[in-house]
């Protein structure tokens, strides 16, 4: 089954950008996945193709308007009925790996790239719209998100990545962030590879793995270790506290 993404935009030539070239694009062009870029501007109303309108109430900006907005979402989803509609927005859920393994191992999906201000809030409820963020940051508009997470659900569909196995000790795959990678030389400026690497010892390197993602998720990401391990537990007056080892 081809994974089929749909995107609607204000800017169909940024597509497939990145995403035709290595293995997205390999993948592209042997039809393990599809892309459709589609014009929101197309499902305008008037004859000057208008998509957006000042903010009701008032304020700097436009916003995308909502009619528009449903009239491009119920095109693409004459095609994609099952694939779920995704609009790319600060204001959305953290994008996660789990969630992005959930959306690799369906049909596709519909990306809703906003400019300017966003969003009529209406479209959200009124076309069943998910709401995703890739990261607290503002972008101009929704298309690099869309990208993203494009390529993060890609290079998950089988045979893009090569062995099945290939992602599965990688960063957020099983909560905690990958452990370090070494290659040769051996020694480049006074600093060595771990000797637990170069010992052909598998077990002791698959514990030093362990140990490495560990700690580097504890000292870099202390949210993802929060999450992995409970490390805080809920009291019963609402006080959080620390679990101590026994």
């Amino acid at each position: 089954m081809t994974f089929a993404a749909t995107v609607l935009t204000l800017y169909p030539e940024m597509f497939p950008g990145p995403l035709g070239v290595s293995l997205a694009g390999r993948a592209l062009r042997e039809g393990t996945w599809a892309l459709d870029a589609v014009q929101i501007r197309d499902f305008a109303i008037d004859r000057h193709k208008t998509v957006d309108d000042t903010p009701a109430g008032g304020g700097a900006g436009m916003v995308l308007r909502v009619d528009v907005l449903a009239k491009a979402i119920d095109h693409a989803r004459t095609s994609a009925p099952a694939a779920p509609v995704i609009a790319l927005t600060p204001r959305g859920k953290p994008l996660t790996q789990a969630r992005v393994r959930e959306l690799a191992q369906g049909p596709g999906v519909i990306l809703l790239c906003g400019r300017f201000e966003g969003f009529d809030e209406r479209i959200f409820a009124g076309r069943d719209v998910e709401e995703v963020s890739v990261g607290d940051i503002v972008l101009s508009g929704g298309e690099c998100a869309a990208l993203m997470l494009l390529d993060a659900c890609i290079r998950l569909l089988p045979g893009v990545m090569g062995a099945a196995s290939s992602g599965h000790e990688e960063s957020f795959e099983n909560g905690l962030l990958e452990y370090p990678h070494y290659t040769r030389p051996a020694e480049w400026e006074g600093r060595t590879i771990p000797e637990v690497l170069r010992s052909g010892d598998h077990a002791k390197i698959a514990a030093w793995r362990k140990s490495q993602s560990e700690i580097d998720t504890r000292l870099r990401r202390p949210d993802l270790w929060e999450r992995h391990t409970g490390v805080r537990v809920q009291s019963a007056s609402g006080a959080q506290r620390e679990v101590q080892d026994d």
